[in-house]
């Protein structure tokens, strides 16, 4: 069911959340790759129907769930992708995105949608407005003149929401991981939900961070305000009512709340150079953020900075990124060779392409 927030948190409490029907709203697929810095009812959810995406920076193949949000999945019947040339548009400095003291204006006029219990844009009625209208970085106009969903330097892929991030809420439920006085970092979040996700099992402190900084403006920030309601006992929102009262708004969610964009090594010296305290990570979550070997060693850099020394990373990924080259098997040799971080596999999904979750944690720590 998609609905829509247009709503002010300073009306009464008596203003209705408008239920919209199904958007059929999609704008024209292109072959794709995906992005670092970037879940269901399950992978039922998920359309069968897959187009071949590809990355400068991943390869995967592009499906449709029901819900009309486009979601990636990968094939292991289609290996030939095009890959575009590199780029180095855009040089992506770090900043923190401050939050609206007004969340009706985030959210106004958004088209939303519902899957495990969290709430998210619909991504394609995001793309129309976004093509549509002049913004900083222009994303949408240049990922569809390129036929890509990734052009390195330029856009990394957050507009999808991809398998694997199902793959890890499904693991990290299943696991019953403990989020309470947990910080905790969606590195590379795109829709935001790995975090939202913590957020909502009372997590101490999250943070997002996204290459793109029309990513965080346009579906992060509005992800995470829309979630930040009152969701019962299981701290899971159930699909909204069509009345959504002011009552149900809980502002001291979002002041657990910090927001950035920019490249990996630009935002950990952004939080580690910056005045506000900072505390490294209980947790980094992060999914489908290994397809191009060329971000590994800004990546392990990162996590190296970040991550406190007895906290734990976890990470979905597929086995193998056709076109550019990584993958599960081929990150965990390049982590073994630096020495610093132990990896094991704690879930297989042998669906289609294998998928994984792996964890990473110091060798140091207990």
């Amino acid at each position: 069911m998609a609905f829509q927030f247009n709503f002010s948190i300073e009306e009464k409490a008596g203003n209705e959340l408008e239920t919209l029907g199904d958007t059929a709203l999609q704008l024209e697929s292109a072959q794709a790759s995906l992005n670092p810095g970037g879940s269901t009812e399950k992978s039922k959810e998920i359309s069968s129907e897959e187009n071949v995406v590809h990355k400068e920076s991943l390869c995967a193949h592009e499906a449709t769930p029901k819900t009309a949000d486009p979601v990636a999945n990968c094939s292991p019947d289609k290996s030939q992708v095009q890959v575009l040339p590199k780029k180095r548009d855009g040089f992506k400095v770090a900043k923190e995105h401050n939050i609206p003291e007004d969340f009706s204006k985030v959210l106004e006029n958004k088209v939303m949608e519902a899957i495990q219990g969290l709430y998210y844009v619909n991504i394609s009625v995001v793309e129309m407005t976004l093509s549509n209208d002049s913004h900083e970085e222009d994303i949408v106009s240049k990922s569809i003149s390129s036929h890509s969903d990734l052009i390195t330097g330029i856009y990394e892929g957050g507009l999808k929401i991809w398998e694997c991030t199902f793959d890890l809420m499904d693991y990290l439920s299943e696991a019953e991981m403990q989020f309470i006085n947990k910080t905790v970092l969606d590195l590379g979040c795109g829709a935001g939900l790995l975090g939202i996700f913590a957020l909502k099992r009372n997590a101490k402190k999250v943070h997002f961070q996204d290459y793109n900084r029309t990513m965080i403006d346009e579906i992060t920030l509005p992800n995470v305000v829309a979630n930040c309601t009152d969701g019962g006992d299981d701290g899971i929102s159930e699909p909204p009512s069509k009345k959504h009262k002011k009552a149900d708004f809980i502002p001291a969610l979002m002041s657990k709340c910090r927001f950035f964009s920019g490249e990996w090594a630009e935002f950990s010296q952004l939080l580690l150079s910056g005045n506000k305290p900072f505390s490294k990570y209980d947790l980094i979550l992060t999914s489908e953020t290994i397809y191009n070997p060329d971000y590994y060693s800004a990546l392990h850099d990162t996590i190296s900075k970040l991550l406190d020394e007895n906290g734990r990373l976890y990470l979905a990924s597929k086995a193998h990124y056709f076109g550019v080259g990584g993958g599960v098997h081929i990150f965990e040799k390049f982590i073994e060779e630096r020495n610093v971080f132990r990896t094991r596999t704690v879930t297989v999904i042998d669906e289609g392409l294998m998928r994984y979750i792996i964890e990473m944690a110091f060798k140091i720590s207990s």
